[in-house]
């Protein structure tokens, strides 16, 4: 396939590789914070063929992964209502709350839908003013644009039916919680390619000057990634801790400016919960004041339930990176896309959903250690 099949090419690949044999000196550690970058590296195999010393830690680059579990169990409460129209992204709908998810509701009367695009649950509303439509907004920058312009035209067609329950996270903020945590072991990060396309890299440049970490922005496939963990060790080998584009064929330094007027004019910015790692300041967007009418939070206003993940479950360590999916007693056991305990094993971009993909045998208990 054009454009892509060009990106897969095993010569190339095996070069780069070779490269970056000659390059590594010493022992480095490098994270990528983008689920389908995580993808790739295991389903491809590339951690396995890096060099000894090379470490790849998969970061928490999954917006279904990271959502909260107190909003799973608010988009629950209100997927459950008479009269609401439940709207989200497919992989919502699987992703464990405290005592059950999405698709159960679904199975037991509720109208909850999957969309591809937030601008259909406006056409819902639309269409069907008998009932309250709410749209389960998740993910990174990358979704922003497409969440904002969905209120913007709520708003412009006057709507006081449509919704959206918010969980929007920024990653400049995660990759700063990374980096201030006593057990950081990351060295150098790949960034995500779509996220900088939205968002441009200029928000990356103070944080590599700070903690002295090259950052790459970085695409998906498998030439792609091996290029930017090339670039990103030549950094660390030289002593270098610059931002650098590997993905020049999608983003620019400024980024998609239309995108980034729609995000600041919808939301603003604030504090979010991360789960498994905790509230990070500054990470989140939530609707600002003008369209707070639009805010599913305030019209359901639902206290806080009191959730509780599963014992058995290590996802916040997963996210956190200082764990491997393998090394979880409960993985490929307890745990499997079919009956998963948590969201790193529901999502088409969950950590955990990729090892258990790519065939990742569980380690025995005795030899349990994060790779």
């Amino acid at each position: 396939m054009k454009y892509l099949d060009e990106y897969r090419d095993p010569v190339l690949a095996r070069r780069l590789l070779e490269q970056i044999r000659h390059t590594v000196r010493q022992p480095w550690t490098v994270m990528e914070v983008c689920g389908g970058q995580t993808h790739t590296i295991v389903r491809q195999g590339i951690d396995e063929l890096l060099p000894a010393g090379l470490r790849m830690i998969h970061g928490p680059g999954c917006p279904v992964c990271v959502t909260p579990l107190e909003l799973i169990d608010k988009a629950i409460d209100i997927a459950g209502r008479d009269r609401v129209v439940f709207t989200s992204y497919g992989d919502m709908l699987r992703v464990p709350g405290s005592h059950t998810d999405l698709l159960t509701v679904r199975a037991h009367g509720g109208d909850v839908r999957v969309l591809y695009s937030p601008l259909d649950a406006v056409d819902i509303a639309a269409e069907r003013p008998d009932r309250d439509v709410v749209f389960f907004a998740v993910g990174f920058e990358t979704t922003a644009p497409a969440n904002a312009m969905a209120v913007l035209r709520a708003h412009q067609l006057g709507l006081t039916n449509f919704f959206m329950l918010v969980s929007h996270v920024l990653v400049p903020p995660a990759m700063m919680a990374i980096l201030d945590a006593p057990d950081c072991q990351v060295q150098a990060f790949l960034a995500a390619g779509h996220v900088c396309a939205v968002m441009g890299w200029t928000q990356y440049e103070p944080i590599a000057a700070r903690y002295g970490v090259p950052i790459v922005v970085t695409g998906f496939e498998p030439l792609d990634l091996l290029e930017g963990v090339l670039m990103a060790v030549r950094q660390l080998q030289d002593g270098r801790a610059e931002v650098e584009n590997q993905y020049v064929r999608a983003v620019r330094r400024s980024g998609n400016t239309a995108a980034q007027d729609a995000i600041r004019r919808v939301f603003r910015t604030g504090d979010r919960a991360w789960r498994g790692i905790g509230t990070i300041a500054g990470s989140g967007l939530m609707l600002a004041d003008e369209f707070a009418a639009f805010d599913a939070e305030r019209r359901f206003r639902i206290t806080d339930p009191a959730a509780r993940e599963h014992p058995a479950c290590i996802a916040g360590d997963i996210l956190r990176g200082t764990a491997v999916p393998t090394a979880c007693s409960a993985y490929a056991r307890q745990c499997t896309p079919r009956s998963p305990l948590g969201a790193p094993m529901v999502s088409t971009e969950g950590t955990c959903a990729a090892f258990y993909t790519a065939g990742r045998a569980p380690v025995p208990a005795g030899e349990r250690q994060p790779r």
